[in-house]
C-alpha cells in the first residue's frame, strides 16, 4: 500500500485531485457560509465546521459505494453488431454516465457563472434557517449536491492507477480528507483568492470537461468496445496532467502580467 502511495502516478493524482476538490469546493463554501450566516454570531463557526465534517463522512460513504460498483467488471450484457461490439458491465455504465454528468454539469456551471453568477446564492438566501440543527441539515443537503461531481472527479483521476480498487479508494479518501481539512482551515483566504481570480474556478470546471471525456473513453475501453474493427484504447492520464499544468502556468503568467500593470 505505502509503495503505491509514493509512486509518481499516485502522487500526481493526489495533488491534482486535491487541487480540483478545493476549486470545486469553493461554491460549497459560499453556500455553507450563506446558510451559517443566518445563525447568531457564536454559532456560525460551529455550524460550518460540523457541516463540513459531516460532508466529509458523506463523501467517504459515497466513495465506498461508487468504488464497489466500479469493481464489478464482469460484462452482464453484450451488444454485438457487424460494426460494433460492446461488453456492458456496471463498471462501464458508471464511468459512462459519470462522464456525461461531468460534461453536462461543468458546461451548465460555466454558462451560469457567465450569465447569472448570483442566481443560486440569491435562491438560498431566501430560505429561512432558525436553529443550528436546521443549518447543519441544510449544509449537508448542499454538500450532497456538490459531492456528486466531486466523487466522479475522484473516480476519473484514480481509475486504472492500480488494479486493486481498494488502493485507489484509499487515495480518493486521502484527497477528500485533505481538501476538506484545507477548506475548514483556510475557507476565507481561498474564497477571497477565487473572488479576485474567478478564472481559476472556470479553469477547474473546464478540467472537469476533460475528465468527463476521459471517463467516457475509459468506459469504452473497459467494455472492450470495437467500432468497425478498431478497439477503443485508454487515454493516458499524463495528457490530462500536462493540460492542467500548462493551463495553470498560463494563468500564472496572466496573473503576473496583470499584477505588474496594476
Amino acid at each position: 500500500m505505502l509503495d503505491f502511495l509514493f509512486t509518481s502516478d499516485a502522487i500526481m493524482a493526489l495533488l491534482t485531485l486535491t487541487f480540483l476538490e478545493i476549486i470545486l469546493g469553493i461554491d460549497n463554501i459560499v453556500f455553507i457560509s450563506i446558510a451559517a450566516n443566518k445563525l447568531p454570531q457564536n454559532e456560525r463557526g460551529k455550524a460550518t465546521n460540523i457541516g463540513l465534517l459531516l460532508a466529509m463522512l458523506q463523501r467517504i460513504v459515497l466513495l465506498f459505494f461508487v468504488s464497489f460498483l466500479i469493481s464489478l467488471k464482469q460484462p452482464f450484457y453484450s451488444i454485438n453488431l457487424n460494426w460494433l461490439y460492446i461488453g456492458v458491465s456496471w463498471q462501464s455504465i458508471i464511468l459512462f454516465i459519470g462522464g456525461l454528468f461531468l460534461i453536462y454539469k461543468s458546461t451548465s456551471e460555466i454558462r451560469e457563472k457567465v450569465e447569472a453568477p448570483m442566481h443560486d446564492e440569491n435562491q438560498l438566501s431566501k430560505k429561512k434557517i432558525k436553529s443550528l440543527s436546521q443549518a447543519i441539515i441544510q449544509i449537508v443537503m448542499i454538500d450532497f449536491i456538490f459531492s456528486i461531481d466531486s466523487i466522479l472527479t475522484a473516480v476519473g483521476m484514480t481509475n486504472g492507477l492500480h488494479e486493486n480498487h481498494n488502493y485507489n479508494l484509499v487515495l480518493m479518501i486521502i484527497a477528500v480528507v485533505i481538501s476538506i481539512g484545507i477548506m475548514i482551515g483556510f475557507a476565507g483566504p481561498i474564497r477571497k483568492f477565487i473572488d479576485t481570480h474567478p478564472s481559476i474556478q472556470l479553469l477547474g470546471l473546464a478540467f472537469l470537461i476533460l475528465i468527463g471525456f476521459m471517463l467516457i473513453t475509459e468506459a469504452a475501453h473497459l467494455s472492450e468496445t470495437t467500432i468497425f474493427g478498431n478497439t477503443v484504447g485508454p487515454i493516458p492520464k499524463g495528457y490530462l496532467y500536462f493540460a492542467i499544468a500548462f493551463s495553470l502556468f498560463v494563468e500564472f503568467l496572466s496573473f503576473r502580467i496583470n499584477k505588474k500593470k496594476q
